[in-house]
């Protein structure tokens, strides 16, 4: 007996309750590109309603980086074929950024004819938080790592950023202060005054005097009206001292005032000026050394150094390389709408055994490199700087898995630093001494 005498064509009732009850987000789309239905689960995922969609293009709903020049769905109607299991992501009504896959087809009626393209797409939220739960990846504003060192300056970050004590970082060129010191103003309770950055190496003495605590009408030849300085314009915020190792003693003396008094006198004037704003300050110089010799203030330097934080340079948190890397290619994929999926083992093996000289930045400059070079896909060797790109890989170690070379190199150099004492290393390292005897074991590290 023919079933379909039994059950009849499905109603279009029927299909919606179909599309309803699956999990998986359902639009079509007509060749005008604009939304012909959209399930339940696409209302979810997208927090936009089923009335609110049909009838609007499908870029103006998902806001995807995939839309455009990367659109699946767009090389469906282009070229008569599926695509499945493209990964990419969409933006919500909270303007929160959701990790998607998608699948698309053509939509063809019963006569065969083309009405339409089709695409279903997966909410994959809670895979990517387990796989940063599973990877320890932990991020803070805009820092990510899972480095042992990063993750111990993070768990007293809140109370730093509570406080209101000032704040000296240290670090090499490249290693992110700047990125530290926004993370405790955004965490603070100044979080909603300004951030004002001053590199006090590029500015001479007059300038950066003027520069921070303004100037009245009549202090020089140009000076035609008075002028706020970054202290007053930071009023309730925060000032950023980068590179505060290179000022001249002069400009110390000022300096230590503001921080002893919370005054200063702008440039030409003769009333002092209150302030109420907190210094952070970071150096790439070694202000203790400076300080025996006489080159930095120890007044200065004990009131500037209440908190102190040492950010590793890049060579001793090489795990850190993969989040990194997928962090800086999101940020450019949505900047540029592109769609680069990552890099291959070949590059990542490639970075992990530079020696990064220039920290992260250099790193975000090496990715940004090859994104601008790679069309599709996965990044590989031949989109690298030419200093890389070449890069032979060790011929000792040809099959080795990149990410575990740098767990053995973190660990064996935590080791030497602590001239082999295994105790001491974990406590560098900011884990538990069997955690670590564990490691050294799996990972077949000789002591």
């Amino acid at each position: 007996m023919d079933k379909s005498k039994i059950f009849g064509p499905l109603s279009q009732d029927t299909t919606k309750i179909i599309l309803d009850s699956i999990s998986d987000g359902v639009f079509t789309i007509d060749y005008n590109w604009e939304i012909t239905s959209f399930n339940r689960a696409a209302e979810e995922i997208t927090g936009i309603s089923r009335k609110e969609a049909i009838g609007r293009h499908c870029w103006e709903v998902f806001r995807s980086n995939m839309c455009e020049e990367d659109c699946a769905l767009k090389r469906t109607m282009e070229e008569g074929k599926p695509f499945i299991s493209t990964s990419a992501y969409i933006i919500n009504t909270q303007q929160k950024k959701i990790p998607i896959t998608a699948a698309t087809s053509l939509l063809i009626d019963k006569n065969g004819d083309v009405i339409g393209g089709v695409e279903t797409f997966r909410d994959h939220s809670l895979e990517e938080a387990l796989r940063h739960e599973l990877t320890r990846e932990v991020q803070v504003e805009d820092i990510v790592s899972t480095s042992s060192a990063m993750k111990n300056i993070f768990n007293i970050l809140p109370q730093i950023s509570d406080s209101d004590a000032s704040v000296l970082i240290e670090g090499e060129t490249g290693t992110g202060k700047e990125l530290m010191a926004r993370a405790i103003h955004n965490l603070s309770p100044r979080k909603d005054h300004p951030f004002i950055a001053i590199n006090c190496g590029a500015l001479p003495d007059t300038l950066l005097e003027s520069e921070l605590f303004g100037y009245k009408k009549g202090a020089f030849t140009h000076a035609v009206k008075d002028k706020p300085g970054q202290f007053a314009l930071a009023e309730g915020g925060t000032v950023f001292l980068d590179e505060i190792g290179d000022t001249s003693p002069a400009f110390q003396v000022r300096l230590l005032r503001v921080l002893q008094e919370h005054e200063y006198t702008p440039l030409g004037g003769i009333a002092k000026e209150k302030t109420n704003v907190r210094i952070i300050a970071a150096t790439n110089r070694d202000l203790s050394a400076m300080v025996e010799s006489n080159s930095f203030r120890q007044d200065l330097y004990y009131r500037i150094n209440v908190i102190r934080i040492c950010l590793p340079p890049l060579r001793q948190r090489m795990e850190d390389i993969p989040p990194l890397t997928d962090r800086f290619i999101s940020k450019l994929n949505l900047r540029q709408n592109k769609f680069i999926q990552g890099i291959d083992q070949e590059v990542l093996a490639a970075l992990m055994s530079h020696e990064f000289p220039g920290n992260i930045r250099e790193l975000e400059n090496i990715i940004e490199h090859a994104f601008v070079l790679c069309p599709e896909g996965y990044i590989n060797t031949t989109h690298l700087p030419g200093f890389l790109a070449f890069t032979p890989a060790p011929r000792h170690q040809p099959d080795t898995d990149p990410v575990r070379t740098a767990q053995i190199k973190v660990i064996k150099d935590a080791l030497a630093r602590n001239n082999g004492n295994r105790n001491a290393a974990a406590r560098d390292l900011g884990i538990h001494k069997s955690t670590l005897f564990r490691r050294i074991k799996k990972l077949g590290i000789r002591p």
